[in-house]
Parts: C-alpha cells; sequence; structure tokens
C-alpha cells in the first residue's frame, strides 16, 4: 500500500489476484468495512466519486477496480460474475478483511449479489443496485448493449477514464472490454430461492426509469420480505429505493439522496 493525499486517510495498491494486478483503495476508518464495486466501464472515480466523502464518514470504504477497468490490467478471461466475485474474495482475503457491507452497482450489483448468496459469512448488508437478478428484469432497450462499438463512447468520461488510467490505454483494448461486457449481459441470474434465502439485510435501488424494471425491483423486494404493511408488522430490514429522474447511466447521480439512503440503512441497527 502507498499512502495517499486528501482531506480522508487513504491507501492505494496492487493486489495479485487470479492473474490479475487489481487495483485498490482505503479511506477512512472506522466501523464495518463498506466495500464499493462499480459498473460496467466506471471505475473507482467515475462511479464513487463524489459519494466518498460521505461514505468515509465515520467507516472504513474499500474500492476496486474490476477486471479490465480503471488502473486494473486485463487478462484473457470473460468478464463473468463467478470471475469478478473471486477476484473480490482473493482481495479481501490478501487485506485480511473478514467481513463488509457491500455496495454495487450494475455489474457490481451483480458480484454483491454473488458475494452474499455464494460468501455470506463476507457480507453484513448488501446494497445492491440497478440490476436485475434475471434476464427478463432488463428492458429490451439493453440488447443494444451487445452492439457497442468504441465510436459509440467516443468524448464521454468513460472513454477518457479509460484512456487515462488504464495499463491497456488504447482504443483496441477498449472495444475488447466493450465486446466482454456484453457477454457479461448474458448470464442466466438466480433463482427465488437463492434471492429469498440471502441471509444479510438487503437495500435495492433502481432509478424509476432505470434499465431495470420496476415490477422487477419489487419482485426483488417480496423475496427478501418486503412489500408488506409496516405499521401493523414492523420495517423490514431488507428495503427498496427507487431514485426519482433517475437513468441507469447516472444511477447514483443524485449524490445526497443517494448517500442519505445508503447509509440510514447501512448505519440501521
Amino acid at each position: 500500500m502507498s499512502p495517499g493525499g486528501g482531506a480522508v486517510s487513504k491507501q492505494s495498491g496492487y493486489v495479485a489476484v487470479n492473474g490479475l494486478q487489481l487495483y485498490y483503495e482505503i479511506h477512512g476508518s472506522g466501523g464495518t468495512p463498506l466495500l464499493l464495486l462499480h459498473g460496467g466501464l466506471f471505475n473507482i472515480d467515475l462511479q464513487f466519486g463524489p459519494l466518498l466523502p460521505g461514505l468515509t464518514e465515520g467507516r472504513q470504504v474499500i474500492a476496486l477496480d474490476f477486471q479490465a477497468h480503471g488502473r486494473t490490467n486485463d487478462i484473457d478471461r470473460p468478464l463473468g460474475t463467478a470471475d469478478l466475485t473471486s477476484d473480490v474474495v482473493g482481495l479481501l482475503r490478501e487485506l485480511g478483511v473478514p467481513q463488509v457491507d457491500v455496495f454495487g452497482f450494475s455489474v457490481g450489483g451483480a458480484v454483491a449479489l454473488e458475494l452474499a448468496i455464494k460468501h455470506p459469512e463476507l457480507i453484513r448488508k448488501a446494497v445492491i443496485s440497478s440490476v436485475s437478478f434475471r434476464p427478463d428484469g432488463m428492458r429490451p432497450e439493453n440488447a443494444a448493449v451487445g452492439e457497442m462499438k468504441v465510436e459509440m463512447i467516443a468524448g464521454t468520461p468513460m472513454e477518457s477514464d479509460y484512456l487515462a488510467k488504464s495499463p491497456h490505454p488504447d482504443h483496441e483494448h477498449l472495444q475488447e472490454l466493450l465486446n466482454k461486457l456484453s457477454g457479461f449481459v448474458a448470464g442466466d441470474g438466480w433463482s427465488d430461492e437463492e434471492i429469498s434465502g440471502i441471509a444479510a439485510p438487503t437495500l435495492f435501488t433502481v432509478g424509476d426509469c432505470d434499465a431495470v424494471k420496476l415490477e422487477h425491483a419489487v419482485r426483488f423486494l417480496q423475496l427478501r420480505g418486503g412489500d408488506i404493511n409496516g405499521d401493523f408488522v414492523g420495517v423490514p430490514t431488507s428495503q427498496l429505493a427507487v431514485f426519482p429522474g433517475t437513468t441507469h447511466f447516472n444511477g447514483l447521480g443524485r449524490t445526497a439522496l443517494v448517500l442519505d439512503t445508503v447509509t440510514t440503512f447501512l448505519d440501521a441497527d
């Protein structure tokens, strides 16, 4: 680890995991560490930069760049939930972290789900954002992701950040990342039984005009014991938040609203 600057204490470095040099950062201190898992084409800074100051108030935050994202290299391996989850488990093992809260968005949300289902001992609470647990939970327009070309993201922060930070700073590798992400979307997902059997309390967040269907988010809540009259039976530990005026691309864009929603859930007894 190498110390960094800024108002909040920060450490950063690389861990050798599954053939990757996996980039990570540690911010702040205190409480159960919060693990941040970004979405496809994003990285720590693009996904969580505005949220980090608020998330690190009174807690330690661990964040990482997935395979082929941000400062982490690519390898000859598809982008799949199981492999990315294995990378995360390896990182936590190397850092000596026995348990975390997890906050995952899109691709990171899928990894957070896999962690909660397959590695329940690692997860205290889980925030699952803008991801479907089955392919039919996505809107049909999402099929366009499979046809993405680098020209379609020219001039965007995703392109400029990739070229500025990647160990492979060229458009050929960026196109390979887009190709791998299209394969990621085609996963089979998880069963109702796996979702209902998650031990950790969950907060599912989605935009009201997200790529994930609203009825799918409600189904997730129902499987987790929600969609009830809390005045009579109490508020469930698993909850749902729908962010207004929010698409998939800017799913965490309303910083104050996201911070209040997520930290209230994490801090609750």
